[in-house]
């Protein structure tokens, strides 16, 4: 199990961004954004909110479920971009739901792959699972190429970059902390090709 470390408010903030839009939430945002350090995942995180700030509270709405939730324009769950509906993705949910629970982090009605509570639980965990950190850029990866392909102006290509950015300035655990994780295998569907 992991043991708890200082948060990381970029983390913390990115996980924010994902969660369905609320009123207020944008200026939460804002005020999180603002006093973080210059970085590439804080310009990418400046440009999604500056985007998303030219919409209605409803509009904002509609992009992220249209993006995210129903239907979505690309599956926001780090398992399913790498395994795709493989039973591999279960063992990897319930591996990442035990190191949550033992965190103490709240899912909020997401599955323990979803970003909102991976990014959540990366802001927290002194020393991340390390399936998850080996899976995660090339997850993102796969996110990024498809919402790309499938609407090139959507606002989340920024949020998805500030993530990416953010996973990259990761410090890496040491090899003998952890034992390694599996190696990636491509998905029957869905999955990383």
């Amino acid at each position: 199990m992991s043991a708890k470390a200082t948060p990381n408010p970029l983390l913390q903030t990115l996980a924010l961004a994902f969660e369905y839009p609320r009123q207020g939430s944008l200026g939460v945002l804002w005020e999180q954004a603002r006093p973080l350090p210059y970085s590439p995942a804080k310009l990418y995180l400046e440009r999604f909110l500056k985007a998303v700030s030219q919409l209605k509270l409803s509009e904002r709405e509609e992009l992220h479920t249209r993006t995210l939730d129903l239907s979505p324009l690309f599956a926001p769950y780090v398992g399913f971009a790498v395994y795709g509906e493989d039973y591999r993705r279960g063992a990897f949910m319930a591996a990442l739901n035990r190191e949550m629970q033992g965190l103490g982090l709240e899912l909020r009605g997401e599955l323990p792959d979803h970003l909102a509570p991976v990014l959540s639980y990366l802001a927290i965990a002194a020393e991340p699972l390390p399936e998850l950190t080996e899976l995660l850029e090339p997850a993102l990866q796969a996110m990024y190429r498809t919402l790309k392909t499938m609407e090139p102006g959507n606002p989340y290509l920024h949020l998805l970059d500030a993530v990416r950015q953010a996973v990259r300035e990761l410090p890496r655990p040491k090899p003998e902390a952890r034992p390694p994780a599996p190696a990636l295998q491509p998905a029957p569907e869905g999955g990383i090709r």
